[in-house]
C-alpha cells in the first residue's frame, strides 16, 4: 500500500502554499518605512506625506488636524514659506512637484470656512510659561506648550501680534485677515497674550512672577546701517521702518520719483514692490553681487522683475552727493567673491532706501547669569534649544539659524517639546529617522503623468497699483488632484501590487490599514516585490545565515 505523503508536492494554481521554499533564498524582502523627502526638508517638522495621504481621500478635517500637531498656521504657511519640501519632492524628477503649500493653503482656508479648532486632550500641568515675542517662534512655542497642557502668557513689546509676518512681509503676499484669524485661534485656546509689553528683566519673571520657564523669541527688527561716503546725502530709509509703517497706519512715506533699494535679500525684493505700489516711477535694486548669490528666492526676483522693477547686479553705492549715486561695477573672482573693477557710473534717485539686513536686540540678555551673546546678536543654546541659564529657551531669529517664518515655526515647536520635557524632568528624545526614499526606490511606471495644477494670479496692473493677494488658491476639485499627485514616496498605501505579483502566495493581506506580512517559509527571495513595488517600501536584505 502506497503512503501519501501529507503535504503534496505539486503546481496546480492555488496550492502553491504545499511548497515551502523559504531555504533557497539568499536575501528575503523586508516592508518598511522610508522617510520621505518632503517630510525630511520640512524646518517646521511636519508629516506632510501623513496629511497629504487624508487629503487624497477627501477627508480634510482629518488632514487638517495631522497638520496641526505640528504646524498651528497652515494658511500663513500656505503662503509665506518658501517650500522646501517641494525643492526635494520626488514627483519633480518625472514631472513637477507636488503643489503641497497649495494643499496646506487650501487646508487652512476650510479650517476658517469650517469653524474648525485644533484636537488636544492634555490635563493641565500647573506649569507657567512665559514666552517673549509675538512673531511666529513665540506663537508656535505658545501653542504647543498650551497642547501639552502649561499655561502660557506671551509678552509683545509691540501694538501687534505676528511680529516680521506682519511687519516684514506686505499684504500682497499675506492678507491680514488670515494672519488675524490663527492668531485669534491660538489665543482662542488659552494663550493670554500682553501687548505693548517689554521684558527687561528675565530673573524677575522666574523668581518675582513664578514663572517656570522662559522662552525668547525676539525678532530681527534693528535695520542694519551702513558707512557711505556722502557730501551731502538725500532721504535715506531703512527697508523694515517703510514696511512697519504700512502696518501700523503711518503715512506712506514721500519717495519721489526714482528710488534705489540697496540690498539683494527677500525684503530688499518686498520693499521694492511696495515702493513700485507706493506710486514711485522707477524703482531699482542694487546689490553687489550676481544673480545666482543673491539671498532673495530667485521667484521673489521674478516677480519684481514682472512688476517693473530694475535689478542692478553687480553694483555698490560709492558714494552720495544728495540725489546722484556713484556705483561700482563688480566682478567675481575665482573664488566667487565679489571685486571691485574701478568702473563708475551714476544714478540719479530721489531716496535710497537701506535693505542690507537686520539684527536682533538682545540688550535684555546681557546680564542673565550663564546665557552668552554672539557678536552679531544671537543667542548660543544647546541642543534642546536652553541658554547657558537653567529654564530660559530662545529660538527665531535669536539663534544662528536660517530667519524664515518655517524655521522660526519649527523652533517653537522644539523648544516647547524640550521645555515639556524640562518641566516634567524627562527627556524629549526624538524619534531616529528612517532611511530617506530616493527617487530611484520608486517604480514610477505604476505613476500617470499629472501635471501640476496652476494657481491662477492676480494681473499685472492690478499687482502694480495696489496691495491685493496676487496669488489665489486652488479650488477643491484642484486641491484634491494636486494631492492625489503625491507617490507616497517609501510608505506602503495598500496598492496589492506584492500581494497580486508574488509567484509564491508569500504575501499575506492584514485587512484595510494594517497593510501585509511576508510568509517567509514560502518566499524564494526572487525580489518581484521590491521591484514592482511603486513607492518603494520593500527591500531587499541579505538573508541570515
Amino acid at each position: 500500500m502506497t503512503m501519501t505523503p501529507p503535504f503534496a508536492i505539486t503546481l496546480d494554481p492555488g496550492t502553491s502554499l504545499a511548497n515551502e521554499t523559504g531555504s533557497w533564498r539568499t536575501e528575503r524582502p523586508v516592508y518598511l518605512d522610508r522617510m520621505p523627502p518632503c517630510n525630511n526638508g520640512c524646518p517646521a517638522g511636519e508629516n506632510i506625506q501623513q496629511w497629504l495621504y487624508h487629503a487624497e481621500a477627501g477627508d480634510y478635517f482629518t488632514a487638517w488636524q495631522k497638520l496641526m500637531e505640528d504646524n498651528p498656521l497652515p494658511g500663513v504657511m500656505g503662503r509665506v514659506c518658501y517650500h522646501p519640501c517641494e525643492s526635494v519632492c520626488n514627483r519633480a524628477q518625472l514631472d513637477e512637484a507636488v503643489g503641497i503649500h497649495a494643499v496646506e493653503r487650501f487646508l487652512g482656508r476650510q479650517a476658517w470656512e469650517q469653524k474648525w479648532t485644533p484636537e488636544f486632550t492634555a490635563e493641565p500641568s500647573g506649569k507657567r510659561v512665559l514666552v517673549v515675542g509675538a512673531g511666529p517662534s513665540g506663537l508656535s512655542a505658545a501653542y504647543h506648550l498650551t497642547r501639552l497642557g502649561h499655561a502660557v502668557t506671551v509678552r509683545e513689546a509691540g501694538p501687534m501680534a505676528g511680529g516680521m509676518m506682519r511687519f516684514g512681509i506686505p499684504k500682497y503676499r499675506l492678507p491680514r485677515d488670515v494672519l488675524d484669524y490663527e492668531i485669534q485661534r491660538i489665543l482662542d485656546m488659552g494663550v493670554e497674550l500682553q501687548l505693548n509689553t517689554t521684558v527687561d528683566d528675565i530673573e524677575a519673571a522666574f523668581t518675582q512672577e513664578g514663572f517656570n520657564a522662559v522662552f525668547v523669541a525676539v525678532g530681527a527688527h534693528l535695520a542694519k546701517r551702513i558707512n557711505i561716503p556722502a557730501n551731502a546725502a538725500g532721504k535715506i530709509l531703512d527697508a523694515v521702518s517703510v514696511l512697519r509703517d504700512m502696518e501700523t497706519g503711518a503715512e506712506p512715506p514721500q519717495l519721489g520719483r526714482r528710488v534705489i533699494v540697496y540690498g539683494g535679500g527677500n525684503t530688499a525684493m518686498d520693499v521694492a514692490r511696495t515702493t513700485k505700489r507706493l506710486g514711485a516711477d522707477d524703482t531699482m535694486i542694487v546689490y553687489r553681487r550676481s544673480r545666482n548669490e543673491m539671498p532673495a528666492h530667485d521667484f521673489e526676483a521674478r516677480e519684481a522683475e514682472e512688476e517693473g522693477v530694475m535689478i542692478h547686479w553687480l553694483r555698490t553705492i560709492k558714494y552720495i552727493d544728495e540725489t546722484t549715486f556713484t556705483v561700482e561695477k563688480m566682478e567675481i573672482d575665482e573664488a566667487g567673491r565679489p571685486q571691485p573693477t574701478g568702473v563708475v557710473e551714476t544714478i540719479e534717485a530721489d531716496t535710497l532706501i537701506l535693505a542690507l539686513g537686520q539684527d536682533v536686540d538682545t540688550s535684555f540678555l546681557e546680564n542673565v547669569a550663564g546665557v552668552e551673546l554672539a557678536g552679531d546678536g544671537v543667542v548660543s543654546v544647546n541642543d534642546q534649544m536652553m541658554t547657558g541659564r537653567d529654564g530660559l529657551f530662545a529660538g527665531g531669529d535669536m539663534v544662528p539659524s536660517e530667519r524664515t517664518v518655517t524655521v522660526a515655526v519649527g523652533h517653537g515647536k522644539k523648544a516647547a517639546r524640550h521645555i515639556d520635557a524640562w518641566l516634567r524632568d524627562t527627556l524629549f528624545e526624538s524619534a531616529e529617522k528612517p532611511e530617506l526614499s530616493k527617487f530611484t526606490d520608486l517604480n514610477t511606471w505604476y505613476y500617470d503623468d499629472a501635471p501640476r495644477a496652476i494657481q491662477p494670479t492676480l494681473n499685472l496692473v492690478r499687482r502694480q497699483s495696489g496691495f491685493d493677494e496676487i496669488l489665489q488658491g486652488l479650488t477643491e476639485d484642484n486641491a484634491l488632484f494636486e494631492a492625489r499627485r503625491c507617490l507616497s514616496c517609501g510608505n506602503c498605501f495598500e496598492c496589492d501590487n506584492c500581494y497580486g505579483i508574488c509567484p509564491d502566495n508569500a504575501v499575506e493581506k492584514l485587512g484595510p490599514g494594517n497593510r501585509f506580512a511576508f510568509k517567509y517559509d514560502y518566499c524564494k527571495g526572487c525580489g518581484i516585490c521590491a521591484t514592482e513595488c511603486p513607492c518603494g517600501a520593500i527591500k531587499m536584505m541579505a538573508e541570515e545565515i
